[in-house]
């Protein structure tokens, strides 16, 4: 009786005073996250297509050639997950590489493990550092002793399809203007709690398709450090990474700002484990979140000045970025306040209608992720979650959000985080870095 009350409202309201209400919904979530979607989805079999032989030649030359690949996995505390590393990449129809891990100071058994599949070579070349020193520091050893032409960078607890390392050297040879290609990611976890879930659905949605569409449009602004492919000459030029959170996004745009092309392959496939908990995701997403104010407002911020480096397609990548993390919630905050203060008496009509639309919206934006995901049969069991999705991305997500970008604003606390060693950063923060 109550949805025929609120259908039979809708109906005699009539469109104008929908659009209205609904503005928010139709301007900024329907067409992002359906439309060009699905445009997107159309353009990349067209595009595989129409270039399948210039894929091919890719793949003659990548095998030709056979360059040394650099495999690098820096981390603290990964021992438990070296020999399910060794084993994933023993499977990889790529071979030509070399594995180096460095462990990052870790108070856990990793020196041991790790020196141990040294001394029988599952890891080419170990590296223990007794003081902790960041992600980052990790990473550039690794870089300084690598000798690939490309640089592979692992999360320690991510396993790989065994053609994900192919793929991923693939564009490189397809375009040479490419400098760094980002892989997929899918949940790992994704049976083990509520939270785990959500985040599967959510990263269908914003690694594989979202992260589709910034690369068809050439402002794919973030290669995540758990799967990214870069050139090691350009890594080096650019002296490697500096100190995060937020140091994969970081390392993007620096690759950006020279001039190289950033792509994602979403036939580059890995599965990576995530919080398994409302209360650790909200530490991780605190953090990444904050990541968009340090990086893109501040220490990115020439990106938006016209000199002889201007570009461009990377000032429109960070305002895309800065516009639909930051002012689009600025802006749903003022559609909460306009329904509030203009449309308090309907209220009861207008929660369940946008609780519908955006659930419908959630459903057709999953139809298109299954026409390219692998192995879609896995996902059915994620359809009958979509519906909880608009209080996760809708509300949760962005208040999370909210929190992250005052916090940061205002108080720049990403330089007061444990993620990193403290003395790092407070030398990133004096370097203002």
């Amino acid at each position: 009786m109550i949805l025929e009350d609120i259908y039979r409202f809708w109906i005699e309201a009539g469109w104008e005073k929908a659009v209205r209400v609904f503005w928010y919904f139709i301007v900024f979530e329907l067409v992002r996250y359906v439309v060009v979607d699905y445009f997107v989805v159309i353009i990349h079999f067209l595009d595989r297509f129409i270039n399948r032989k210039k894929w091919q030649m890719a793949y003659q030359q990548l095998h030709a050639e056979q360059p040394l690949i650099s495999v690098i996995v820096p981390g603290k505390n990964e021992g438990k997950h070296l020999f399910k590393l060794t084993r994933s990449l023993a499977e990889q129809t790529y071979q030509n590489f070399e594995l180096i891990v460095v462990d990052d100071g870790s108070d856990d058994q990793t020196r041991i493990i790790g020196r141990d599949l040294e001394s029988i070579g599952l890891i080419d070349l170990f590296i223990s550092n007794d003081v902790r020193g960041g992600k980052a520091s990790g990473a550039n050893i690794a870089l300084h002793f690598a000798k690939g032409k490309y640089i592979v960078h692992f999360d320690a607890d991510c396993s790989f399809d065994n053609d994900a390392i192919e793929k991923s050297l693939l564009p490189f040879y397809y375009d040479p203007r490419i400098a760094a290609v980002g892989g997929n990611l899918e949940v790992r976890n994704d049976r083990e709690s509520l939270a785990t879930t959500l985040q599967a659905i959510e990263y269908l949605k914003v690694i594989l398709v979202g992260r589709m569409v910034t690369s068809y449009l050439n402002i794919y602004r973030i290669i995540s450090g758990a799967f990214g492919t870069f050139r090691t000459d350009v890594l080096k030029r650019l002296g490697g990474w500096d100190i995060g959170p937020g140091l994969d996004g970081d390392i993007t745009v620096k690759i950006r700002k020279l001039g190289y092309r950033v792509h994602f392959e979403p036939t580059a496939n890995g599965l990576t484990s995530v919080p398994n908990s409302f209360r650790k995701l909200t530490k991780q997403r605190l953090r990444w979140d904050k990541s968009i104010i340090r990086f893109r407002l501040r220490k990115h911020r020439d990106v938006f000045y016209p000199n002889a480096h201007f570009r461009f397609i990377n000032m429109f990548s960070s305002l895309e970025n800065i516009g639909y993390n930051l002012i689009l919630n600025l802006k749903w905050l003022i559609y909460i306040f306009d329904m509030v203060i203009n449309f308090h008496h309907l209220l009861m009509y207008i929660i369940p209608a946008n609780i519908l639309l955006y659930t419908l919206a959630n459903y057709f934006q999953f139809f298109a992720i299954m026409l390219i995901v692998r192995n879609p049969q896995d996902k059915h069991r994620l359809f009958w979650y979509i519906p909880a999705m608009v209080f996760y991305t809708g509300y949760y997500l962005r208040i999370v959000r909210f929190i992250a970008h005052f916090k940061e604003l205002f108080l720049r606390e990403s330089y007061k985080d444990p993620w990193n060693p403290l003395k790092s950063s407070m030398k990133a923060k004096a370097m203002k870095i």
